[in-house]
C-alpha cells in the first residue's frame, strides 16, 4: 500500500471518529434529562419563592418529562439555598432560585459570601417580577402609608421582612431613610412567617411579596397600604405606589430567576431556557401567575447575568446609604 493511500485511509478513519464523537455528544444532549432534578429554594415554605416554585416547576417538569423535586433550605436571606446550588456538581441535575436579594444585595451585605453571584452560577433565565407591598392587619389602625409614617414620627412602628438584607428589608430601610420614620425592622426566615405575625398582632406592618399576601387579602384579613414599584402594578392597579403616597422617587422591586452550578453545559442551560420561556409565554401560565401575584419576567441566560450585575450596583448604593450591616 503506497504512502498516499495510507494517508488517505488514515484521514477517512479520523473523519469517521470525529463524526462518531459528534454523534455521541449530540446523543448525550438529547438524552437530557434522564433522571429527576433537585431544585433548591432558599426560603421558607409558604413564602413567595416557594409559592412561585410550586406553581411553575411542576409545569416545567411536564415539559422536560422529568420530575423536579423542591428542597427548601431556608435561612440567611437565601444564602444557604444558593450556596447548596453553587457547591453541587454541574451535571444538569441541580437548580435553584436566585433572587434579587440573594444574588445582588448579599454581595454588599456578606463580606464572606460563600459564592460569587457572577461566577458561581450558570444562569438559566429570569422567571417573574414580584411587587413588594406594605401590609397590615385589616382590623389594625393603619389605612394608608401616610398613617404609618405619621405614627412613626412619635412611636416606633415595627415591620417584618424575609430577613436581614432581603429585598423586603431593603424596601423598608429605604422608606425609613427617605422619610426619617421610626420603622423597627423584625427579620424572619421568609415572608410567610412575617405575614402570619402581622395577622397575629405581633407586628404592626410588614413588607412582603405580593404572592405571600394574596391569600390573606382574599380572606379579608390583610390590607395592602402601598406597593413599592415605581408605577402601579397591573396586578393590583387600585393600590397606590408608596411614591404616590407622598414619598416621590421611592421605588424598589424584586425578581426571581433560575440558576445552576457554574460549569453546567451551555447546551443544557439553553435547552432549559427555551422550555422556560415557552412556558412563561403561555396564556394559562400568565393567568396563574397573575392570580398568585406575579408577572412573567423573561430573559436569556446572558441577559440574566447582566441583570445580576446591574442589581449588585443598585443595591450596594441603597445598603451603604442606609448603613445596613449584618450582625
Amino acid at each position: 500500500m503506497g504512502p498516499r493511500i495510507t494517508r488517505y485511509l488514515l484521514s477517512l478513519l479520523a473523519a469517521a471518529c470525529f463524526v462518531s464523537t459528534g454523534q455521541a455528544t449530540n446523543s448525550k444532549t438529547e438524552d437530557y434529562p434522564s433522571k429527576p432534578i433537585t431544585f433548591y429554594v432558599g426560603y421558607a415554605t409558604g413564602g413567595s419563592a416557594d409559592t412561585i416554585g410550586r406553581l411553575i416547576l411542576p409545569q416545567l417538569a411536564d415539559r422536560i418529562k422529568q420530575p423536579i423535586v423542591i428542597d427548601n433550605r431556608a435561612g440567611a436571606a437565601g444564602v444557604i439555598g444558593l450556596d447548596t446550588v453553587a457547591r453541587s456538581t454541574p451535571d444538569g441535575y441541580v437548580m435553584g432560585f436566585g433572587t434579587a436579594g440573594a444574588l445582588a444585595s448579599n454581595v454588599t451585605l456578606h463580606p464572606n459570601l460563600p459564592y460569587d453571584p457572577l461566577r458561581s452560577f450558570s444562569p438559566v433565565g429570569t422567571v417573574v417580577r414580584i411587587p413588594i407591598v406594605l401590609v397590615t392587619d385589616s382590623n389594625g389602625p393603619f389605612k394608608t402609608v401616610d398613617d404609618v409614617l405619621k405614627a412613626a414620627k412619635t412611636t416606633p412602628v415595627s415591620y417584618g421582612s424575609a430577613g436581614t438584607g432581603s429585598s423586603t428589608h431593603l424596601a423598608g430601610e429605604l422608606l425609613s431613610q427617605m422619610t426619617g420614620a421610626q420603622l423597627t425592622h423584625v427579620p424572619y426566615k421568609g415572608t410567610g412567617p412575617a405575614a402570619v405575625d402581622v395577622l397575629g398582632g405581633h407586628l404592626d406592618t410588614a413588607f412582603i411579596d405580593l404572592p405571600t399576601a394574596v391569600p390573606h387579602i382574599r380572606s379579608g384579613r390583610m390590607r395592602i397600604l402601598g406597593v413599592t414599584n415605581s408605577e402601579r402594578s397591573q396586578l393590583i392597579p387600585d393600590v397606590p405606589t408608596i411614591s404616590e403616597s407622598g414619598i416621590p422617587g421611592y421605588a424598589f422591586t424584586t425578581w426571581f430567576g433560575i440558576v445552576m452550578p457554574a460549569g453546567t453545559s451551555e447546551a443544557i442551560t439553553t435547552y432549559l431556557n427555551r422550555e422556560l420561556v415557552t412556558l412563561l409565554q403561555a396564556d394559562s401560565v400568565r393567568e396563574q401567575l397573575k392570580i398568585a401575584g406575579a408577572e412573567p419576567f423573561i430573559s436569556t441566560p446572558k441577559e440574566m447575568q447582566e441583570i445580576i450585575a446591574n442589581e449588585i450596583e443598585l443595591t450596594r448604593r441603597v445598603i451603604q446609604s442606609a448603613g445596613i450591616k449584618l450582625q
